[in-house]
């Protein structure tokens, strides 16, 4: 059994904790310099919900962080921050670095406004050649952003206030993706998910019961279609293909689509209906009398396997595509609130992370799982690998796919990545 470690890096027990505060000087890295940290944090000047890392393979790349405000006005910000020392050019500042605590972990590259709550943000799939990179964020519409070197830093390197050899970028938009046929109303975008086979594939999930796919290279929308009966939440592309995708919403169900034949879809699992007891009146108003389904995601090594929860519930279920109508795993008794967001492990099939209200980061292992009976065809899974408490609620969280011993946790004001 796992337990709690506050002030430390995500452990087994308390024998495995990890301080915080500091580098760990029992061990020092090449040259004389100390290790990292278990914990970076990085603290906004706003709420923060989406979050997303850079897909780089680089340490200096892929510890970037694209980080969303949750601002109740119409004017939101997107920014990209990285850890301060990755961001420092030089080697010497770098190592001189280490040794000052007044620094703050991380550092912000660039800041853009943009209109509404960002629901969701991703860095693009695959590094391109190219030296910029290209972000997508949803909330009233779809829209794709640059990032680049910023010229005016490059040219003035002594400000005052300017750390010397900082990169400072800027964050351009591009364009803003929106359906033609919906220019007078647009439905807010609550999800979407892009293509790791194909890149210039998007789909998008919405309120208006629909979800939408993209080709972001021509900006056009290829198809249009009704995939609930009520609104939908969250949308994903299987791994390895660009052709299937599911999604999940308001009515309880998770439905499977193919891009080659969308006349017929498949039904993954649909939940019981909720009763008095188990559906705050939240949920029954949007719901119509189902437990609605907040998010999905399927596995990166494991692509038959996807993981969803629904509202207010603090149970994580495992569906295999190959076996529909009943989870073949639950994650359950050791979130004491609703469960907020989840993460598959990029390195280990059988890892997943989660996050909610209880302020808790578990790591669960699906396969040490409890024997089931013989009339139950769910494996149930109570005691989780790995446990964290944040501060406040976790809102959010990423595990790094190019660097998977960090994962990026969002709660409150506060962006945290760990060290598993």
């Amino acid at each position: 059994m796992s337990t709690p470690i506050p002030a430390g890096g995500m452990a087994m027990d308390a024998s495995h904790s990890r301080s915080s505060a500091g580098y760990d000087v029992h061990n020092s890295g090449t040259n004389g310099r100390c290790a990292e940290k278990e914990i970076y944090q990085y603290d906004a000047p706003w709420p923060v919900y989406a979050i997303d890392w850079c897909k780089a393979p680089t340490d200096r790349e892929g510890f970037r962080l694209a980080v969303g405000s949750l601002i109740e006005e119409q004017t939101n910000k997107l920014q990209v921050v990285t850890r301060t020392d990755l961001s420092l050019k030089d080697e010497g500042e770098r190592y001189n670095l280490y040794g000052n605590q007044q620094n703050p972990d991380f550092i912000t590259l660039a800041e853009a406004d943009t209109y509404y709550p960002i629901t969701k943000v991703l860095w693009e799939p695959r590094k391109s050649s190219r030296h910029s990179d290209i972000l997508v964020s949803s909330s009233d519409v779809l829209r794709i952003w640059e990032l680049s070197d910023n010229p005016a830093y490059a040219r003035y390197d002594n400000n005052i206030g300017r750390r010397r050899g900082v990169e400072h970028q800027q964050l351009l938009r591009q364009s803003e993706l929106v359906n033609t046929k919906q220019r007078d109303f647009c439905a807010p975008l609550t999800s979407f998910d892009w293509s790791e086979v194909d890149p210039s594939l998007i789909v998008t999930a919405s309120i208006d019961t629909t979800c939408t796919i993209w080709n972001i290279e021509t900006r056009q929308a290829k198809t249009q279609l009704i995939a609930h009966d009520r609104d939908v939440y969250d949308v994903a592309f299987m791994h390895g293909t660009a052709d299937i995708f599911a999604s999940a919403g308001a009515d309880g169900s998770v439905r499977l689509f193919d891009l080659r034949s969308l006349e017929h879809s498949t039904i993954l699992y649909e939940a019981l209906p909720a009763t008095s007891n188990s559906s705050s009146p939240f949920a029954s108003a949007i719901s119509d009398g189902s437990r609605p389904l907040l998010r999905l995601q399927f596995n990166k090594l494991q692509p038959d396997l996807l993981a969803t929860f629904h509202m207010d519930s603090d149970s994580v279920q495992i569906l295999d595509i190959r076996f529909p109508s009943i989870p073949v795993t639950e994650l359950t008794r050791s979130h004491q609130s609703s469960v907020n967001c989840c993460s598959w492990s990029p390195s280990h099939p059988a890892l997943i992370c989660t996050g909610g209200d209880d302020a808790q980061v578990l790591v669960w292992d699906i396969n040490s799982t409890q024997p089931a009976h013989r009339s139950q065809r769910t494996n149930i899974v109570q005691s989780p690998s790995l446990r964290y408490v944040a501060d406040s609620e976790v809102k959010s969280l990423s595990w790094n796919q190019n660097l998977p011993m960090w994962i990026g946790i969002g709660f409150g004001r506060t962006i945290q990545t760990l060290r598993v």
